[in-house]
């Protein structure tokens, strides 16, 4: 009987180990009601993030009379289209002035700081010298330092210099970037090995063609990352406008629309203008994130996979 047993056992074997599997598969009560507490709060996360530019696109397709007479998330008579066109051309079209504006702030004054971030980074990174690290704790004391702070410091400066109520106001600020410098400190020491580094100045190259050649194509996910940052502050500077710009033809689309919005009492018309410009101005950092993400994702994954 006992060489029965061990004989027939190995046959049932196979079905014991996988019904064993999959009870052990099977989700527990409190793992379900972690889960479901999880992807509640995911979902009210998501609804209390949707919910503005939600109100926001409704609005927009309202005339006047709906836009009153109906509540947020009704639908009126589409006027989506008329609202646009009279935003566009509102005053001479002083509209696309301030979104060129805040692309010209944006784009060139971001490109800009993030290129100067990369290089600093890679300096601390890469380069010994005398009060490196002192010299690097105080870039990161300035992450400290909230921006409204500086705001009067710098119109000060700027009013010394001569470049108040100019773009220069505006771009020269923005190329300071002290969190940037530490982003791209860590990026650099992940991304960028020193042998490789060293195998091109045996070579014969020299260290801003190993930086422009080499390091800065490696640091290409970092690049990105920084520049988003740096894309979504600049496009949200409400307050250094305010400070430094007097001119509304050197506005940024954010101050046109408080400017704007300040008449609504006096002038409710203008209601419309500044809800389709506050939905068109959302639009540069929706296309910033989902055209750029996928760098994005990459400089945060790529050292996971070495």
């Amino acid at each position: 009987m006992s060489t029965l047993t061990h004989t027939t056992s190995p046959a049932k074997a196979p079905a014991e180990r996988k019904a064993t599997r999959t009870r052990g598969r099977r989700t527990s009560p409190n793992a379900l009601l972690s889960k479901g507490v999880v992807n509640g709060l995911l979902i009210v996360a998501a609804f209390y993030t949707l919910m503005p530019v939600s109100w926001l696109l409704f609005a927009a397709t309202k005339n006047d009379r709906d836009l009153f007479s109906t509540s947020g998330f009704a639908l009126g008579d589409f006027n989506l289209f008329a609202n646009l066109q009279h935003v566009f051309t509102f005053n001479d079209g002083i509209y696309l002035r301030w979104f060129g504006n805040s692309i010209l702030y944006s784009v060139v004054g971001s490109a800009a700081s993030t290129l100067l971030c990369i290089a600093t980074g890679y300096a601390f990174d890469k380069y010994d010298f005398k009060g490196k690290e002192k010299l690097f704790g105080a870039v990161l004391g300035g992450v400290l330092v909230p921006t409204t702070v500086i705001q009067l410091p710098m119109y000060l400066l700027a009013t010394k210099v001569g470049i108040v109520n100019t773009y220069w106001a505006l771009l020269l600020p923005a190329l300071v970037n002290p969190f940037g410098v530490y982003l791209a400190r860590v990026f650099s020491e992940g991304y960028v090995p020193g042998e490789v580094l060293e195998a091109a100045r045996v070579d014969g190259a020299g260290e801003l063609r190993t930086f422009a050649g080499i390091a800065l194509p490696m640091l290409a996910p970092g690049f990105m990352t920084i520049f988003l940052f740096s894309f979504t502050a600049s496009w949200n500077n409400f307050f250094g406008a305010l400070v430094m710009l007097n001119d509304e033809k050197l506005y940024p689309v954010n101050l046109g629309l408080f400017m704007w919005n300040s008449v609504t009492q006096q002038q409710p018309e203008y209601y419309s203008l500044v809800i389709t410009g506050s939905l068109v101005a959302v639009v540069p950092l929706i296309v910033a994130f989902v055209c750029l993400q996928r760098f994005w994702r990459s400089g945060l994954t790529v050292g996971a996979v070495k």
